[in-house]
């Protein structure tokens, strides 16, 4: 029997078993961000960061609907990308939590598309929005990547629901 056939004599699965499933992939982590239409920069903390292709150079990350900045991201022709190092624990945690300016006291810079880039981060990535598909309870969105930077260092990982340093 096809497992489309039988889709609907199986169980979902609880939304809490699927994270802690999902956890056991160890991920790097990203602060995405992008300025809103009046030239405020915002931005969070994801781990569901991937390429997609080399040619032409696609990224995707996913953002949750009720987020807060879902709008900023709905309006924007460009968005940063940054990729967090084994440092940077605190900033992830900043751009994870609700209620504050996020980017209060945390330096960055405008990139060469004006999107909002994390100083210190190991790398970064500007990308023009290529597509936005909805999916479930988040929004799918694909980035062409403009323009790169890249540090030397070793990687933020999160893992089990922890913040790990690689070695």
């Amino acid at each position: 029997m096809s497992s489309a056939g039988s889709r609907g004599r199986v169980a979902p699965i609880a939304s809490q078993e699927f994270r802690r499933v999902c956890g056991r992939f160890a991920t790097g982590v990203t602060v995405v961000t992008v300025l809103d239409p009046r030239g405020r920069p915002h931005g969070l903390t994801v781990n569901s960061f991937a390429s997609v292709s080399l040619a032409p150079p696609l990224v995707l990350f996913c953002v949750g609907r009720s987020v807060s900045v879902i709008d900023a991201f709905r309006a924007a022709e460009f968005f940063g990308i940054n990729v967090l190092a084994a440092g940077q624990r605190e900033l992830s945690e900043r751009f994870a939590r609700k209620g504050l300016d996020r980017f209060a006291g945390v330096p960055w810079h405008r990139g060469k598309t004006g999107a909002p880039l994390l100083e210190g981060a190991l790398a970064t990535l500007e990308c023009a929005v290529s597509q936005r598909t909805p999916s479930g309870d988040h929004e799918i969105l694909v980035g062409h990547v403009l323009h790169t930077r890249v540090a030397d260092g070793s990687p933020l990982v999160f893992y089990a629901s922890g913040y790990r340093t690689l070695g």
